[in-house]
């Protein structure tokens, strides 16, 4: 039988689906590429599993949270997302919310392409988005904002509408999170609340999210270094937690003031009691020996661990 380029990727996804399911055990469903996302409920897409270097075919981060078939808020815009983000078939007129973490690029380089990319969506409707205050070399949001869209001197002046609601764009509600955690979002019928919290990054300032969705609660780590106890309350019983896993056991030097360690991150996700973890923004350093890394974390951890990869759907229930 001739297997078209189409119907091969269409097999393969059903098969990380199906092997996703199995990792995540009863307590939840990984739904196969083609229902993505259920019609009904709560859907945790990964939009990029990568992390900053263009090496193993995977998007840069980025998270895609689907509430009754609808593509309502996205978590960091790294590079690739934009390509992924179609690919899902979301919807730029669908979003409600967008949490940029930290601005390293390769968790906000593709924000202003999808904001583009929503120029011919025909949205109306403001935006909410919500960054991190600013430090030293990185801007906070306003700033972030401001350098790519300021009608003056920004480097995409011609988008400037998205900051005063001019020209037929939907204008954005920015939310600046500086030193204590923060609601950031909240719906009319008070169904969905997202949370943002400063988490320790080196010098760079960065946000974890809280999404609370009825029943279903996600939290997201964003690139963290894991001192910060104050995370594990701000995790608690998560439905699901996703934690970055870019370094192995060994790493040292600079590497540990940015990111958390294997053993690290389970006793993170242990202590929070979170239902279920999942690994993602892998690089090079922990691809090499994931299996490993992904034992020790299976080791300290009792809960089911994903492993993520590009597009994986995982529907939560709580």
């Amino acid at each position: 039988m001739n297997v078209t380029p189409k119907l091969k990727m269409k097999f393969v996804a059903h098969i990380v689906a199906l092997a996703t399911a199995a990792a995540l055990g009863p307590a939840a469903l990984a739904e196969p590429a083609g229902t993505c996302p259920p019609p009904a409920g709560v859907a945790l897409q990964i939009l990029g599993s990568g992390g900053p270097i263009a090496d193993d075919g995977r998007a840069s981060s980025g998270y895609l949270v689907w509430i009754n078939g609808k593509s309502r808020i996205l978590i960091d815009a790294g590079g690739g997302i934009f390509l992924r983000f179609g690919e899902a078939k979301a919807r730029f007129n669908d979003l409600e919310f967008i949490g940029l973490s930290h601005f390293h690029a390769d968790h906000s380089a593709d924000f202003v392409a999808l904001l583009k990319s929503g120029n011919f969506s025909g949205r109306e409707r403001s935006l909410r988005i919500a960054g991190p205050a600013g430090a030293g070399l990185f801007p906070g949001l306003t700033g972030y904002l401001d350098g790519m869209l300021n009608g003056g001197d920004g480097v995409y002046r011609y988008l400037q509408g998205y900051l005063d609601g001019s020209r037929g764009l939907a204008k954005l509600d920015p939310v600046e999170v500086a030193a204590e955690r923060a609601v950031v979002y909240q719906d009319d019928p008070r169904s969905v609340m997202i949370e943002a919290a400063p988490v320790p990054h080196g010098i760079v300032p960065a946000l974890g999210f809280r999404v609370r969705i009825g029943e279903v609660t996600i939290v997201f780590s964003s690139d963290q270094n894991g001192s910060n106890s104050s995370f594990v309350t701000f995790a608690k019983d998560a439905t699901a937690l996703v934690m970055h896993l870019p370094i192995p056991e060994d790493a040292t030097g600079g590497a540990l003031q940015l990111h958390a360690k294997p053993s690290r991150i389970a006793e993170i996700a242990e202590a929070a009691g979170a239902d279920r973890l999942i690994l993602s923004h892998f690089m090079p350093r922990s691809l090499k020996n994931l299996q490993a890394n992904a034992g020790i974390v299976r080791a300290g951890y009792t809960g089911p661990v994903v492993l993520a990869n590009d597009l994986d759907c995982l529907t939560l229930r709580p």
